[in-house]
């Protein structure tokens, strides 16, 4: 039986329509929260609230709807993002900017919106990053670049609100099965060997799960990590703990 961590709690997700948000919303419902969903469509998952996340207006509108509903909020898990396969020289202003945008100023701003419900509720923020906040794989400049901010964001904003009860913590997931990823690996010029390989890029020797993602941001969010904050979980597989060697 699940342990019910999160009874009367209410939880916000961004883009928990797939991949790793929904496995998080899933996650945290079983354990009691009362999940709302952000994201740019419907979805007849949790309770549902279809926003644009690139606009400024519709950040705060959604915490708006959202507080005015329930009068609280305990936990915020900015999820969603967008990744945009292009080198620095190919990388365009205008893609450049939406990526930022989705990825770093709208943790940002639903940040600002939420917090000073978070601070009356002595809640927290988990916000999903990446190893590529940390690292970076080819043609992702952007991607790379927004990850790195949001694990900076998180630190900052665990600095500046650690003293209201607040907490703010980040997970860097590599290589997870989620719809995103296996876009990329179906857009390889040999994706079967691609998909058969991946693991061997992994001390474990597969790929992670979203599930196990899901598990690392529910321990986050409760209680039972109450003096844990400003920290980015990396939770990749060992991958970023293994030095490559040539293939010989």
């Amino acid at each position: 039986m699940v342990e019910k961590r999160f009874t009367n709690k209410i939880v916000v997700v961004t883009g928990a329509t797939q991949g790793i948000g929904l496995a998080c919303a899933e996650r945290l419902h079983e354990e009691g929260a009362t999940v709302c969903a952000i994201q740019r469509g419907q979805s007849n998952l949790f309770d549902s609230f279809k926003f644009d996340l690139s606009k400024e207006q519709d950040c705060s509108k959604s915490i708006d709807v959202i507080v005015k509903k329930y009068g609280r909020i305990d936990v915020l898990v900015n999820n969603a993002g967008i990744m945009k396969e292009s080198s620095l020289m190919d990388t365009s202003l205008e893609d450049w900017n939406q990526t930022i945008s989705v990825n770093l100023t709208a943790p940002f701003l639903l940040s600002k919106f939420a917090m000073p419900f978070l601070i009356e509720s002595e809640g927290c923020i988990v916000n999903i990053g990446s190893i590529e906040g940390i690292g970076a794989n080819p043609n992702h400049a952007a991607y790379c670049s927004s990850k790195a901010g949001l694990h900076g964001l998180t630190r900052s904003i665990a600095v500046d609100h650690g003293k209201d009860g607040v907490r703010c913590n980040a997970v860097a997931p590599g290589w997870i099965d989620t719809e995103l990823n296996e876009d990329f690996i179906n857009s390889m010029p040999d994706s079967d060997h691609f998909r058969k390989n991946i693991g061997s890029i992994h001390p474990l020797n597969r790929t992670g799960k979203t599930e196990e993602v899901a598990s690392l941001v529910s321990w986050l969010a409760s209680s039972e990590s109450s003096f844990v904050t400003g920290q980015v979980y990396t939770i990749d597989g060992g991958r970023m703990a293994k030095i490559s060697l040539p293939n010989l």
